[in-house]
């Protein structure tokens, strides 16, 4: 990686001082809930959506279930936030169990609802394990949805990226041909899937660069809230997991408070890296809790911004 004079800097800066001192504040968030399927899970949506509100994020995405099992439920969170919040709300969007008909639709329903940013991707099977299958009418991949979605209207759209390689790619350069593809088509953004080592996404960064990407690549970030499930998550979209995590975590089972604090210093920490890397945008995997993306957001100098309180509420 050729690291400007201004990143070698701030690299030697943050080695030489306390690692979050005089943060400058200079960084943009985004943050993912995925569709409450109760009543006590949706309060527990919408307070995180009001804590983290202030913080000014760019955007809110909401997610979409396997085979679009919650699609229902992800439109009708995407439009409550749309509707009732001054957040820009970003509705994920899949080829799986549709036609293009059916997808197009979906995508028009966002528009008349005031949503103007799609995260367009392949999707995953409905069945867990089991190979991906184009749906006979459907879109054939997320390069083909964004192209499909350009026709449809100005959105904003952002794609998936991954650090470590997708699963289904033969190898690294296919991956990063399919990326280029979809920006291509036309997207504006790449949301990288989640990473615990630095060195991964500056790798991937490097990389796309060569291969002509220009468009932002944006680091996703997981606070680990229960290690068993991250390395569930892990093995399933190709993410390594440090032997060194699985020994912090060890023993808190019991012990939710330490495991939070545990959490949030890992993330901050790899944030920090991050931005010593040149790195200034963030997506946070919430899991639709707030405290540990805030806690890392103010580590990294984010406060709430003038008036957003007044509209988070």
């Amino acid at each position: 990686m050729n690291d400007s004079i201004h990143q070698r800097e701030e690299a030697r800066r943050a080695h030489d001082a306390p690692l979050f001192a005089d943060m400058a504040g200079d960084i943009d968030v985004s943050f993912e809930f995925f569709p409450p399927k109760t009543e006590k899970m949706e309060a527990t949506l919408w307070d995180s959506i009001q804590a983290l509100a202030p913080l000014g994020p760019r955007f809110v995405s909401v997610t979409y279930g396997a085979g679009g099992s919650t699609r229902e439920r992800t439109h009708a969170t995407v439009a409550r936030i749309a509707r009732e919040t001054s957040l820009a709300a970003a509705a994920h969007l899949t080829c799986v169990e549709a036609t293009k008909e059916e997808i197009d639709a979906v995508a028009e329903e966002y528009w008349a609802a005031g949503v103007r940013h799609i995260v367009a991707l392949r999707g995953d099977p409905p069945t867990a394990g089991s190979k991906y299958q184009m749906h006979p009418g459907g879109y054939e991949n997320a390069a083909a949805l964004v192209a499909g979605l350009r026709k449809l209207h100005p959105f904003e759209i952002s794609v998936a990226a991954y650090p470590e390689c997708h699963p289904d790619s033969a190898d690294e350069q296919a991956d990063l041909d399919n990326l280029k593809r979809k920006m291509d088509a036309g997207a504006n953004r790449a949301i990288t899937q989640f990473f615990f080592d630095p060195d991964h996404f500056f790798r991937f960064r490097d990389k796309a660069a060569a291969a002509g990407i220009t468009a932002e690549i944006v680091p996703g970030i997981m606070p680990v809230m229960n290690y068993a499930s991250v390395e569930r998550m892990s093995k399933m979209c190709g993410t390594q997991v440090p032997s060194w995590m699985g020994r912090l975590f060890e023993g808190l089972d019991d012990h939710p408070e330490a495991r939070q604090l545990v959490s949030a210093t890992i993330a901050a920490e790899l944030c920090r890296k991050l931005y010593a890397g040149g790195e200034r945008n963030f997506h946070f995997y919430t899991l639709n809790r707030a405290e540990l993306s805030y806690a890392i957001c103010h580590l990294l100098g984010v406060r709430p911004k003038p008036g957003a309180e007044a509209a988070a509420a």
